[in-house]
């Protein structure tokens, strides 16, 4: 089965529209993206934009000298949780100064002569939170009268009584989000290639000007991933405290902070007309303005012929705003990522419908579809038609991220021009169990290294079809 899409609008009377497809050809000075009803070519040419944003230097949390200082506090408390992630990640340097270190150590030569490009691969706006990411017992769950697996919305007050709970535990933090997940682990296995150019990631979403804003900024550059949208001043960056039980669950509570404000500023607007793929991070549908601020980057993402993929990220999201999410998905999405169960959240199928099915159906609204079901698998839906991927052989250690490598491995797949469904598949399988085996949420870089080596014979083999009449 070869990739090509057809586009639906979701209304009352679905009426479908055809358009060509041109997936990325391999080429050392040119590559192709996918475009709405015309074909782009984008050369691999840059240009210096450094004046346009500011690109600090920070090392860990202790290196706060280079940011402005942290403005006072509306609240005591507030005050006393941010000083306390604050100690509680300066006594744990040590533990984070690991493979997280030792792999900004290696990209600082990549990095250093960094220039804005001319266009974007991939932009992402998403929610723009630091995680701090742990692993405790099912007691430690109950005590605090957390339901495992879940993901919880907790005020200043409740962060801070898991923040002293886990005292004495070992975590680590990291530039996270679900949305970051998927850029960085794109930008890692992008620039493997010494064939084909790298792979331009930027992200956009809202952090202050405090000291967890600037750690979340320099840690995804550090990642090759450019932080677009400036900090914003007297506010504080919002956090998830993400805890992994043995079995692999994990459950997360979600501070939102700054993170719950995303305006469509001009930075925003000039950064999604220079993109070749939008990617919305369904999470941001929880916020009750942002659906006006995704509602207008779409539709400039649309009139600049980028395509525009959208995360499910979470079931109960979906069925808060389900009309919301189908006002973009229905309108504007080209790609859509979800598990099974969101995938059924989206249809509003009960839970005893099949993975295929719930993929077949909604393929005949978003023009490609991945829905994710764990060890059991994958499947890839284009028109109505879905193509089961099996599950990469792994041991499950952490099965957070898992979801967020699978989309970077579809990305990826897509931009390097890869046209078997089933190739696409494979590779965001075997990108999703990398992560799966191993603790934490991060594809690691030299993971990135063996697995770009491992893909670059179904890219060597990969054959561009523009028909579209076939699947």
């Amino acid at each position: 089965m070869s990739l090509s899409f057809v586009r639906m609008s979701c209304s009352s009377h679905t009426i479908p529209h055809t358009f060509q497809s041109h997936l990325p050809q391999n080429s050392r000075t040119a590559h192709f993206i996918i475009c709405r009803y015309r074909r782009r070519q984008v050369y691999d040419s840059v240009s210096i934009h450094r004046g346009l944003f500011k690109v600090c230097s920070f090392s860990t949390f202790g290196g706060a000298s280079e940011f402005e200082s942290i403005s006072q506090r509306n609240h005591d408390e507030e005050e006393d949780d941010e000083q306390q992630i604050r100690t509680r990640a300066s006594n744990d340097e040590d533990d984070e100064v690991d493979d997280d270190d030792e792999e900004d150590e290696e990209e600082e030569g990549s990095i250093s002569s960094f220039v804005f490009p001319e266009r974007w691969d991939v932009l992402g706006l998403g929610q723009a939170m630091v995680d701090f990411s742990g692993t405790v017992d099912d007691e430690f769950l109950k005590n605090l009268g957390l339901e495992k697996g879940t993901r919880k919305l907790v005020n200043h007050e409740e962060r801070g009584r898991v923040l002293q709970a886990m005292d004495g535990c070992s975590y680590k933090a990291a530039a996270g989000g679900s949305l970051s997940n998927t850029l960085v682990a794109l930008a890692r296995l992008g620039s493997r290639s010494l064939r084909d150019p790298a792979i331009n990631v930027a992200m956009a979403g809202s952090v202050a000007s405090d000291l967890l804003g600037g750690f979340y900024r320099e840690k995804l550059r550090r990642a090759n991933v450019q932080f677009l949208s400036a900090p914003i001043k007297d506010a504080t960056t919002g956090t998830v405290i993400v805890l992994t039980t043995p079995d692999a669950q994990r459950t997360m509570l979600a501070y939102q902070g700054t993170s719950s404000t995303v305006n469509f500023d001009t930075s925003l607007a000039s950064a999604v007309s220079k993109t070749n793929i939008l990617v919305v991070e369904g999470y941001l549908f929880e916020l009750p303005d942002t659906i006006k601020t995704i509602t207008k980057v779409c539709k400039e993402a649309r009139s600049n012929g980028a395509l525009v993929a959208v995360t499910a990220s979470d079931v109960t999201c979906i069925e808060r705003h389900y009309d919301h999410f189908w006002e973009i998905v229905g309108n504007y999405a080209d790609l859509i990522f979800a598990n099974v169960d969101e995938a059924r959240a989206l249809c509003n199928f009960d839970a005893n419908e099949s993975t295929v099915s719930v993929t077949r159906y909604l393929s005949q609204f978003v023009p490609l579809v991945s829905v994710t079901d764990g060890l059991r698998g994958s499947y890839i839906g284009v028109k109505g038609e879905a193509v089961y991927i099996p599950p990469s052989p792994c041991v499950p250690v952490d099965t957070c991220g898992a979801g967020d490598a699978y989309a970077s491995g579809i990305l990826y797949g897509v931009l390097r021009g890869v046209s078997d469904l089933r190739n696409i598949g494979t590779i965001a399988a075997k990108v999703a169990a990398t992560v799966v085996a191993q603790q934490g949420t991060r594809l690691r870089i030299s993971d990135a290294v063996k697995l770009a080596e491992s893909f670059e014979f179904q890219l060597d083999t990969s054959v561009v079809r523009s028909d579209i009449g076939t699947v």
